[in-house]
């Protein structure tokens, strides 16, 4: 896998080797991290999963090293040292070292990491299934960030499914509505309507849902938030995911139930590639819009 590392002041092309047994992030899962896009020489809002990180970071109760805008930067030169042909992941990081007494991470030795690397756009469509398997209450983990020690729990819903025979699961939060994908936002179609749940922060409502909701509304899409029952999606014209990592996928089978992949989910992932291309470039001549 090609990519390039920023740590400690220093690129390189190896991945950094950083923790021991000791520090606080190995054994009490104090780390944060988000997740960008580089397609093409374009970086969609780039600048918005940068500031969600220092806020993450916040969350956790670290003392963020870097501030969004210094990451925006780092981030935009790591891009260009893949050249414009590169798809990859973006993903800053913020760790901590040292613990205060036996286990309270110790802000003050919060430290940063940023990794670019090769990640084509997946497959699609995608199959899923509801998982049994809960999205917690803010009162029972940090939902409001982008947490790493939030994705196990992600991680297990997803091998259900596999073992299902499914791509992805579908989870619901602790009142027994539907929440989201595991590692993403959720929408269906009905009678011409595009649905997606509210947020209610026991997931997190992700930069490129938002982004997707937008231009869709923009262009005449009826669109609403608010809770979902599961019985909801049994019966839904088409279901797509949006996300940093896939954009848009949408759905071919849930819970056994052949779907096709419809004109909304179509349409979000034009709309949004369209604005994408409509953007400044960071790896270009001048880096400027594309024409």
């Amino acid at each position: 896998m090609a990519g390039v590392f920023y740590y400690n002041g220093v690129w390189s092309t190896e991945e950094p080797k950083l923790l021991g047994p000791m520090d606080n992030a190995f054994w009490q899962g104090s780390v944060i991290f988000d997740g960008a896009r580089a397609i093409n020489g374009w970086a969609p809002d780039l600048d918005r999963h940068c500031a969600r990180a220092v806020r993450s970071a916040t969350v956790m109760g670290m003392k963020a090293s870097k501030t969004a805008e210094e990451i925006e930067t780092l981030a935009r030169e790591g891009i260009r040292r893949l050249g414009p042909d590169a798809v990859a992941y973006v993903r800053p990081m913020f760790f901590v070292r040292r613990s205060i007494g036996s286990s309270q991470p110790d802000p003050d030795s919060t430290e940063f990491l940023l990794a670019i690397y090769d990640a084509p756009l997946p497959a699609q469509p995608i199959a899923a299934a509801l998982a049994p398997f809960r999205r917690p209450a803010p009162d029972m983990a940090p939902t409001d960030a982008k947490a790493s020690c939030l994705y196990p729990n992600s991680q297990r819903a997803n091998a259900w499914a596999r073992a299902q025979g499914a791509d992805v699961a579908v989870v619901c939060d602790i009142a027994g509505n539907i929440a989201e994908f595991a590692t993403s936002n959720i929408w269906f179609a009905k009678d011409g309507v595009v649905v997606t749940p509210a947020p209610n922060h026991t997931f997190l409502a992700g930069i490129t849902r938002r982004r997707v909701m937008a231009l869709l509304r923009e262009a005449g899409v009826t669109v609403e938030e608010r809770s979902v029952r599961p019985e909801e999606l049994e019966t839904a014209d088409e279901i797509f995911s949006t996300g940093n990592y896939a954009k848009v996928q949408p759905v071919n089978r849930y819970n056994g139930r052949e779907l096709q992949p419809g004109p909304f989910a179509k349409q979000a992932r034009e709309l949004y590639f369209a604005w994408m291309q409509s953007q400044p470039k960071v790896v270009g001549a001048a880096a400027v819009a594309a024409e």
